[in-house]
């Protein structure tokens, strides 16, 4: 009889903590999905996929083109970085339930192409205009050169005011931390192209 009551004592209390668990987890899953993030890193997570994709057209314009060795290695690193770090931006939105930028359904200046509304907010530092986009696009040689370099740096620096804002705003440490390595990563490039500039 003790041994039968022992059991049954033992098997309420595994009971009550497996659902004490469950609980913990599930609100563990529900603060991971949206209690950790605020309005700041939902804008700096769409805007900056929007700019991203900006910079991997520029960087895949160089394709095909009469360049110096630095620049073609710079447009790479760029691919490599940055198409990574917009998967990376599109989950975190998903996981909010907010909205995905769809950069393949915007035009080179981050127009929507579908319904004629701006991809993004066109105060965005460092974005180019369709105008500038198809002056690099058509430009070749040195010209080709000298353009991309001197729009690269431009939009660099407008991604590094974006990332500096998160790094102040944000809330969701992995927004914040990536914002970190965005401003580290893009200066460094940018000390690179503006030594290139100089040598044209």
């Amino acid at each position: 009889m003790h041994t039968t009551q022992l059991r049954r004592a033992t098997a309420g209390t595994v009971t009550a903590l497996l659902a004490a668990i469950t609980l913990a987890a599930c609100s563990s899953d529900e603060a991971s999905s949206g209690a950790d993030h605020n309005e700041a890193d939902v804008a700096f997570a769409s805007d900056m996929i929007v700019h991203h994709a900006q910079a991997l057209d520029m960087a895949q314009m160089v394709d095909g083109k009469e360049v110096s060795s630095e620049v073609e290695e710079l447009a790479a690193e760029i691919e490599a970085a940055q198409a990574p770090e917009i998967e990376q931006m599109s989950g975190w939105l998903e996981q909010w339930g907010e909205d995905v930028p769809d950069p393949a359904a915007m035009d080179h200046s981050g127009m929507d192409m579908g319904s004629g509304d701006m991809g993004m907010d066109m105060e965005m530092p460092g974005m180019m205009t369709a105008e500038d986009m198809a002056a690099l696009e058509t430009a070749e040689g040195a010209q080709f050169e000298q353009l991309w370099l001197s729009m690269m740096v431009e939009h660099h620096q407008g991604a590094i005011e974006m990332a500096e804002t998160e790094q102040d705003q944000g809330e969701f440490d992995p927004a914040v931390d990536l914002a970190g390595e965005i401003a580290d990563a893009q200066a460094e490039e940018i000390e690179r192209m503006q030594a290139l500039l100089e040598q044209l």
